[in-house]
């Protein structure tokens, strides 16, 4: 090995280690001096390399013992830094255990204190209770003992005093007795003296009226001869008097016959004249037009139907002149040879009422009726029956009626229960559900599938045959013989005349009264898509209305036009009933009654708000609720339409709601839009309760003031109620087979007077379901 490979060997190798364990900076002046011997060589390098290295070692020593020192210094810092936190912490640690500490002692010490304040509070507060008991004992044994003591002196002077005062008092009273015992016997010697004055004055009177008696007999014996008497000298004037008037009445019959023939003459002999100008005229091409006079004026100041010229505009046959006709353009069976209509009748006024109860006793009457067996009216100034048989019974028999109905009253009262009103209609129908649901829906059924003809036009109804039928009725075994009233019907049933035919409506006459009979058949057809008729055996015809939706509207009449049954059939088949009537023994049909006479007059035992809603003066009331209840007294039977329409007795069992804010123009049968808004609510009730049961049905009732003819007014109420009716099916959707109307005219006014009146022109609503169809059924 070569000195230089030995001197690197010895030299730099430990100086390559050592700058492998010092920082590159220190390791590279270690390497600078090896590096230039290195470059040098020969002797002197080696001892400078030599050199260097101890400079190195030396270097490097003082370097690690820098770094030593500097890192013993950072560590001494670092734990200096850390017994400093380290003291921190244990100082706070220190401090919050003595706070707590201080704060669980404080708190100790004032518990401690509390109580012991609580303690002592309660010591002292016993000591002063004990205390004060014993005083207020100490009190009580001191004035309980001066009490007693008052007591004994009080009584003692009090037991004198008594002794004293019973002392005097008897004395008193000893000295009374002597006095009274005195006046008593000279008070009986003198009442003894009076009787005997008495006894002497009556047998003097009574002579003296035995005296008078005997003259009054003889003068009354005179004055009974000398009436006798004149008597008969007044009953042969009386005679003479009457055969001298039914001697004029001859004569002038007589006279009138004799004019009538000379004026029928001289019309028949004018009437040749006129001919033979008209025929002299025309001959030479002229034509002369008949005058027309002025149209006489009729109800609610409207022309009288009938009255017209045989010639009118537009070349058109004046009403009157055509060929009597029914409902659908057909003529009346019977009718095909010219009416004559029949002259008006002289109407008799109405029996006056006078009813001398104050206004606060109508309203409390109005409040509660079931407490009273009067007839119970409106309270308002000339408010008339609040019931429409009473209305009638008043028209018929007044005051005298009102009595009869009232003795009625009470006669029935005292032999039933009174029973409050039904709480449903099953309960209103509960005497006659069983009898008819057993084999309803087989009847039902058979009315809507059974085979019938087929025809081309709508049927024409019959008038009913006249009869002579005359009826009793027995009401509580107690007959009521033909003249007798009750409910205003006399039971003789008349023929009926067919007195005027009015476009679709008849007006018929039974007895002393007209009736105006519609067809409502085409409001019926509103919106129908077809409409078919079928004839049935027994004279009935079935009436198929298909409707948009595929619903039909099914009706069965009998031969007279009254619905027998009809239903609502949709569009899957379900059927709900809306009227039906048992079918009956379809004979010669008496006249047109009020079946209302088989029973006893009503008795109205709810308030009359609850009874009759007038919607001016409650436009805001649940109307739903209201149609919605039951009748206010039990149905007997199930009903026909027509027998409804006929009886103010049935149709009084319920409930009706006033279209009093419709105020019709006199004479008109017109409602403007505006009013027609009035309805709204009304409309909505109906509405919802038709959704809740399609078969429901509601009796629309037109009404007329007294104004006018009865013929006429008749008509015109007719017309109002159809007018509500169409309106409530075109502005309010509400279909035409659920209403049914009739016109009374001014038979039922709700205020009694002859004048004109705004609130006798109205229409009334009434839900009639539970009289015309068993409840069971929908």
């Amino acid at each position: 090995m070569s000195i230089r490979s030995k001197l690197f060997a010895t030299v730099a190798l430990p100086v390559l280690s050592v700058s492998v364990a010092v920082p590159p900076a220190v390791a590279d002046s270690l390497m600078k001096p090896f590096e230039v011997a290195q470059e040098g060589g020969g002797q002197s390098d080696q001892e400078l390399l030599l050199q260097q290295q101890r400079q190195a070692e030396e270097e490097a020593a003082r370097q690690a013992a820098e770094q030593q020192r500097a890192a013993e210094e950072e560590a001494a810092r670092q734990a200096a830094e850390q017994q400093q936190r380290a003291a921190e912490e244990e100082a706070a640690r220190q401090a919050a255990e003595q706070q707590r500490a201080a704060e669980e002692e404080a708190a100790r010490q004032a518990a401690e204190q509390q109580k012991a304040a609580e303690e002592e509070a309660a010591r002292q507060a016993a000591e002063q209770q004990k205390a004060a008991e014993e005083e207020a004992a100490r009190q009580a044994a001191e004035q309980q003992k001066a009490a007693e003591e008052e007591a004994a002196r009080q009584a003692a002077e009090q037991q004198k005093a008594a002794e004293e005062e019973a002392a005097r008092q008897s004395a008193e009273q000893q000295k009374a007795a002597e006095q009274q015992k005195a006046a008593e016997e000279q008070k009986a010697a003198e009442e003894q003296k009076a009787a005997d004055e008495q006894k002497a004055a009556e047998e003097q009177k009574a002579a003296e009226e035995q005296k008078a008696a005997e003259e009054q007999k003889a003068a009354e014996e005179q004055k009974a001869a000398e009436e006798q008497k004149a008597a008969d000298e007044q009953k042969a004037a009386e005679e003479q008097k009457a055969a001298d008037e039914q001697k004029a009445a001859d004569e002038q019959k007589t006279a009138d016959e004799q004019k009538a023939a000379d004026e029928q003459k001289a019309a028949d002999e004018q009437k040749a004249a006129e001919e033979q100008k008209a025929a002299e005229e025309q001959k030479a091409g002229g034509e002369t037009a008949p005058a027309v006079e002025p149209q006489p004026q009729t109800g609610e100041g409207q022309p009288v139907p009938g009255a017209e010229q045989p010639q009118t505009g537009e070349g058109q046959p004046a009403p009157g002149t055509e060929q009597p006709q029914t409902g659908e353009g057909q003529p009346v069976p019977g009718t095909e040879q010219p009416v004559t209509a029949e002259q008006p009748q002289v109407q008799q006024p109405a029996p006056e009422v006078v009813d001398t109860r104050t206004e606060e006793e109508k309203v409390k009457i109005a409040d509660d009726p079931a407490a009273t067996d009067e007839t119970v009216v409106l309270p308002v100034e000339n408010g008339a029956a609040v019931l429409d048989s009473d209305k009638d019974a008043d028209n018929a028999g007044g005051n005298q009626a009102r009595e009869e109905r009232q003795k009625l009253r009470e006669e029935l009262r005292a032999k039933e229960e009174d029973a409050p009103p039904p709480a449903d209609d099953a309960a209103a129908q509960a005497a006659i559900a069983a009898e008819i649901q057993a084999d309803l829906p087989q009847k039902i059924e058979a009315n809507l599938n059974e085979k019938g003809t087929r025809v081309d036009e709508a049927p024409v109804f019959v008038v009913p045959e006249t009869t002579n039928i005359v009826n009793n009725t027995v009401i509580n075994n107690t007959v009521i013989n033909n003249n007798t009233t009750v409910n205003n019907i006399t039971n003789n049933i008349t023929e009926v005349k067919i007195v005027e035919q009015i476009d679709n409506r008849v007006i018929l006459g039974v007895g002393d009264q007209i009736f105006v009979r519609g067809d409502d058949r085409p409001r019926l057809r509103y919106d129908a898509e077809e409409t078919y008729y079928d004839q049935l055996p027994r004279g009935r015809t079935r009436e198929t209305i298909v409707r948009p939706g595929g619903y039909r509207i099914v009706t069965v009449y009998n031969r007279y036009g009254d619905i027998l049954q009809r239903s609502r059939v949709d569009r899957d088949g379900n059927e709900y009933l809306m009227i039906y009537a048992p079918e009956r023994d379809e004979g010669p049909r008496p006249a047109i009654i009020d079946v209302g006479y088989e029973l006893p007059p009503m008795r109205l035992r709810i308030p009359v708000r609850d009874y009759i809603a007038d919607v001016s003066d409650d436009p805001d009331r649940d109307y739903y609720q209201f149609l919605a209840e039951p009748p206010v007294e039990r149905v007997e039977r199930v009903y026909t339409m027509d027998e409804v329409r006929h009886s103010a007795r049935l149709r009084d069992k319920v409930r009706r709601v006033d279209l009093d804010t419709i105020t019709f123009p006199t004479g008109s049968a017109e409602v403007s839009m505006s009013q027609a808004k009035t309805m709204r609510k009304v409309a909505a009730a109906m509405e919802k309760i038709l959704a809740k049961d399609p078969g429901e049905t509601f009796f629309i009732e037109g009404h007329t003031d007294a104004v006018g003819s009865d013929r006429s007014n008749l008509v015109l109420s007719d017309k109002r109620a159809e007018s509500v009716a169409s309106l409530l099916t075109e502005v309010y959707g509400i279909p035409p087979e659920n209403l049914a109307t009739q016109g009374y005219g001014e038979r039922f006014l709700k205020v009694r007077t002859q004048d004109a009146e705004q609130q006798n022109r109205r229409v009334t609503i009434r839900r009639v379901t539970p009289l015309v169809r068993p409840v069971a059924q929908r």
